[in-house]
C-alpha cells in the first residue's frame, strides 16, 4: 500500500494482530557506508525501504561502490577506496546521510557537493564542521551555522580528541568515520550517552576500535585503517515501533504483537517511560532481538528528560500517548526538536492542539496536559516531517465515534515508512484515501 498525499483515519476500538517494522533506518545506513568502505563484497538483510536509505545507497554508488538490490537483499561490491562524485550528493530529507556522509567523504581527495530537500536545507551542519576542521578537512555551507547545501574539500586528516558538546550520535558517528582514514588515532566523548550503532558496526566490521564508559560518559577512540567486507542483518526500527505500541496502548481493546527489535538501550527506552506511565507492555527476546506484547492500557503523566531518549525521535508520538494519559506529561530539555525536520517542538505542541488537546512550550519544554475529550474532526498538515505525520495518524484512532482526523501532504512518511499504513490496516485500523 502507497502512501496517498491525503488519507483519513477512522477510529477504531479493537486492534490485533503482528506488525513486523521495517529495518532499522539507522543500520541501514550505517551498513551501506561501512559496505562502500570495505574492498569486496558484502550483503545486507532487511535494509529499510525508506527513500532516505534509498538516497544514501545511490550516493554510495556514485562515491564508487556498486549497489545492487534484490528484494530484501542488498549487495555492496567496493574496491575500499571512495571517489569524489562531479554530481551534488542529494541526501533528500535525511540528517543522518549528510551529516554521516561529511564524515565519509572529509578524507577524500576532491570537492564533494551536499545537498537536501526544502526540510534539510534548513537543518545547521555546524556540528559536524567543528570537529571535522580540528581534523583538518575544509566544509562550507551557508552562513553562520552552515546550512546546506555544503561543499567538502577531501584533505589528509589528522586524529584528534573531541568532547561532543550537545548528544549528537550522528556528529558522533562523522568523526569516527573521518577518523578512519586519518593519520593518527581518533578519541570521541560524549557526557550523555548516545546510540552505538557506529560502534558496534565499526567492531564487527574490524575495525581497531575501543569504548571505555564511566561516571563521565562514554569515550570511543579509533584507528586508522580498512574495514573487511561481511553480511549485515537489519533488525526492525524501534523508532517506528514506537508508533504501533502507542496505537495498542490508546486503543479500547488490544493485543498488539511486534517483532524483530533491535535491543539497544539507546533505542527502546521510550518502552520505559511508556512502563512508568502504565503502559502493560511485556517484552521477549528471542535470538538478539526483541518481541513485544503490548495490551490496552490507562496512562497516567509523568515527567520525560531528553536524556532519557537521547535522539528525541519518539517524542511525537509519546506526545499522543501523553494527550490521552490523565494528567500533565513534561517534556524537559527537549529544545534539540528545534532542528529536526521541522522545529518538532513548536508543531508537536501545534498537533496536540489540533487533535482536541492542550499543550505548551516553555523554553525547551513542553507540556501536554492529558485527559483531553475526544476530538469531533480534524486536518492534520504535518509540515513535511514524517514522524509528526504518522503521531497524528495514531492520534486519530482515539477520536470520537463517527469522527475521522486527515493526514495532508502525507507522502513524507515514505521517507522512513513506506509500509506504515500497510502495517496499521493489518491490526485492523480503517483508512480512506483522500478526505471524508
Amino acid at each position: 500500500m502507497t502512501i496517498p498525499q491525503t488519507f483519513t483515519i477512522v477510529p477504531q476500538a479493537e486492534l490485533s494482530g503482528e506488525v513486523t517494522p521495517p529495518g532499522d533506518k539507522s543500520i541501514s545506513h550505517r551498513a551501506l557506508m561501512l559496505a562502500a568502505l570495505a574492498p569486496g563484497t558484502s550483503t545486507i538483510a532487511g535494509i529499510s525501504h525508506g527513500e532516505d536509505v534509498q538516497n544514501t545507497g545511490r550516493i554510495m554508488s556514485a562515491l564508487g561502490a556498486a549497489v545492487h538490490r534484490e528484494g530484501d537483499l542488498v549487495t555492496v561490491t567496493s574496491s575500499g577506496v571512495l571517489r569524489a562524485s562531479a554530481d551534488p550528493l542529494d541526501c533528500g530529507n535525511s540528517g543522518t546521510t549528510m551529516r554521516l556522509l561529511a564524515g565519509l567523504v572529509a578524507g577524500v581527495a576532491g570537492t564533494h557537493t551536499l545537498i537536501g530537500d526544502a526540510s534539510l536545507s534548513r537543518r545547521p551542519m555546524d556540528r559536524v564542521e567543528r570537529p571535522l576542521a580540528l581534523m583538518g578537512a575544509q566544509l562550507r555551507g551557508q552562513g553562520e551555522r552552515i546550512l546546506p547545501p555544503i561543499s567538502i574539500e577531501g584533505a589528509s586528516l589528522h586524529g584528534v580528541t573531541y568532547d561532543v558538546p550537545e548528544p549528537s550520535a550522528q556528529v558522533k558517528s562523522a568523526i569516527l568515520l573521518a577518523g578512519l582514514g586519518a593519520s593518527s588515532p581518533t578519541t570521541v566523548h560524549e557526557s550523555v550517552l548516545t546510540r552505538t550503532h557506529t560502534e558496534e558496526m565499526l567492531l564487527a566490521a574490524g575495525a581497531r576500535l575501543t569504548v571505555e564508559e564511566d561516571a563521565t560518559g562514554r569515550t570511543v577512540t579509533v584507528a586508522p585503517g580498512p574495514l573487511q567486507a561481511r553480511h549485515w542483518d537489519v533488525a526492525s526500527d524501534p523508532s517506528q515501533a514506537a508508533f504501533t505500541v502507542v496505537a495498542a496502548l490508546l486503543a479500547s481493546s488490544a493485543r498488539v504483537e511486534v517483532r524483530n527489535l533491535y535491543p539497544g538501550v539507546e533505542r527502546t527506552s521510550f518502552l520505559d517511560v511508556l512502563e512508568r506511565m502504565g503502559a502493560t507492555i511485556v517484552r521477549s527476546h528471542r535470538d538478539g532481538l526483541l518481541d513485544l506484547t503490548v495490551t490496552s492500557s490507562q496512562l497516567q503523566g509523568t515527567t520525560i528528560t531528553g536524556v532519557e531518549i537521547p535522539s528525541l525521535d519518539e517524542v511525537p508520538i509519546l506526545a499522543i500517548a501523553a494527550l490521552r494519559a490523565e494528567g500533565l506529561t513534561r517534556f524537559v530539555d527537549v529544545g534539540e526538536l528545534r532542528l529536526k525536520e521541522s522545529d518538532r517542538l513548536v508543531a508537536t505542541a501545534a498537533l496536540i492542539g489540533a487533535l482536541g488537546g492542550h499543550a505548551e512550550v516553555d523554553g525547551d519544554d513542553l507540556l501536554v496536559y492529558g485527559g483531553a475529550e475526544a476530538i469531533v474532526h480534524a486536518v492534520i498538515d504535518p509540515l513535511g516531517d514524517h514522524r509528526l505525520a504518522m503521531a497524528g495518524a495514531i492520534g486519530g484512532l482515539s477520536a470520537a465515534a463517527g469522527s475521522t482526523v486527515t493526514i495532508t501532504e502525507a507522502s513524507c512518511i515514505s521517507t522512513s515508512y513506506p509500509t506504515f499504513l500497510e502495517h496499521l490496516s493489518g491490526i485492523g485500523v480503517r483508512l480512506e484515501e483522500g478526505e471524508r
